[in-house]
């Protein structure tokens, strides 16, 4: 992730920790009085330093799941604002219950109500500013944009539409090599006071344009690749712009510790999910049974690592002769559904069985979704680079997953491919845990 971000995300997460326990101090001062407070900071700490702390825990982490710390989504539109008030009515809630479940000295309807109060509107005019100085501030990276396709056209469209990203485009010689401007870098750098440069690949391999770029470094300017930079803000690789050489630079590295830490921490971790699962299976099972005909569990063949066929579990979410006339890709609202499977696709309960199939190993608990094999034909002939997504063992949730609506067609798993790529090429223990909690919002927003 580009360093930038990370420095806006953590000033934007600190703000957010100062706006709490102000609004926690000033709660304190209306509720108790000054002189009170005063001579009373020890009571502060013993009674309500540790429980508030507890809900700034939550509220961080049900934010971040909820996406406002994402810097694609700060900008003061009314998706945001409902998107806000939305996570603080849920961690609102959650802190209503804590307190009440929890063994503490506190009242939670006068002290929380008055804090919730004073945190929501003290936190939305906190963030409406931060989100105004992101999208009228001087942009950090100034960009000379060199070359014209439709990679670089949606680069250009979506960072004019979102100045909070940091980056603006400053000069853009659309004709590349061809363009007049070409043998003036360095004054139109100077001109323009740009700090990035942003070419497409092919421009690098041609000697005199590399030299001329080369010379460019004593400015101090970074030179990235249209796909880098497209990975950049997308947090995907444009599979337009990849050449085989890419590939061998990016995923030909050595994930050792990573692979060999990851199997024996993911059987435990599905140990433990399908011990509390079990309940649920247990209802689901019964249910599924005596509100439709067919197996309670499905088996579909399904295409893993390196492209060995295994069997993948999941609960029936579908009428028995859903595929009489063939394999075909379901869709979110799939006619051939029972009640019960809508329900159980919608909330993704019908992936508990997977659990034993990363107990087995064809599946981990992260990575590319598996695809049928007779899918897996087909899209091999249509897209490039497609039997790339076997590298890794495939799994039960997905960077593709938590950033691309439902697949159905051939569009759609070329747009989940480039997601696919990116995770195989930055596949870490880091990038997991942020997958791991990112796909619980998929499970609250499809209870909506």
């Amino acid at each position: 992730m580009d360093t930038i971000v990370k420095l806006k995300q953590i000033m934007l997460l600190v703000g957010d920790i100062v706006i709490f326990y102000f609004a926690l101090t000033a709660t304190l001062v209306l509720r108790y009085g000054t002189d009170r407070y005063r001579h009373g900071f020890e009571e502060f700490f013993s009674t309500h330093f540790g429980p508030f702390t507890l809900v700034l825990f939550l509220w961080i982490l049900i934010s971040y799941i909820g996406g406002i710390y994402d810097l694609r989504s700060l900008k003061n539109n009314p998706d945001f604002t409902k998107k806000f008030f939305a996570l603080v009515t849920i961690n609102g809630a959650l802190a209503i219950l804590l307190f009440y479940l929890l063994p503490l000295v506190i009242t939670p309807r006068t002290n929380l109500f008055i804090f919730l109060v004073i945190f929501g509107l003290s936190l939305y005019i906190w963030r409406g500013l931060y989100n105004t100085l992101l999208s009228f501030g001087k942009p950090i990276n100034r960009v000379l944009l060199i070359g014209y396709n439709r990679t670089a056209e949606e680069l250009v469209n979506h960072i004019e539409k979102n100045a909070q990203l940091g980056y603006e485009i400053k000069f853009w010689m659309k004709e590349g090599l061809q363009d007049k401007e070409f043998e003036h870098l360095s004054q139109i750098i100077l001109a323009n006071n740009v700090n990035l440069i942003v070419v497409p690949a092919h421009i690098k391999k041609n000697a005199k344009a590399a030299k001329l770029i080369y010379h460019q470094l004593i400015l101090d300017i970074e030179i990235l690749d249209l796909a880098g930079l497209y990975e950049r803000i997308f947090l995907k690789v444009p599979i337009a712009e990849l050449e085989e050489v890419w590939f061998l630079e990016n995923l030909a590295k050595n994930h050792s510790i990573y692979d060999f830490f990851k199997r024996p921490l993911e059987v435990l971790i599905s140990l433990l999910l399908l011990t509390f699962f079990l309940p649920f299976g247990a209802i689901i099972s019964l249910l599924t049974a005596l509100t439709s005909k067919g197996p309670i569990i499905l088996r579909q063949t399904r295409v893993g690592k390196a492209g060995e066929i295994f069997t993948l579990y999941k609960f029936r979410s579908m009428i028995a002769d859903a595929e009489k006339h063939g394999p075909e890709w379901s869709t979110p609202q799939d006619k051939r559904s029972t009640p019960l499977g809508a329900l159980l696709r919608r909330t993704h309960l019908d992936e508990i069985p997977q659990l034993i199939n990363v107990l087995k190993g064809d599946l981990s608990l992260i990575g590319p979704r598996p695809e049928r094999p007779e899918f897996v034909k087909n899209l091999k002939q249509g897209i490039a680079f497609y039997e790339l997504r076997h590298l890794a063992r495939p799994g039960i949730t997905g960077w593709a997953q938590i950033h691309y609506r439902y697949g159905a067609s051939v569009e759609d798993a070329y747009e989940k491919l480039q997601y696919e790529i990116y995770y195989l090429k930055n596949r870490s223990f880091v990038l997991d845990f942020i997958i791991a909690i990112k796909t619980l919002r998929l499970f609250f927003v499809s209870l909506k």
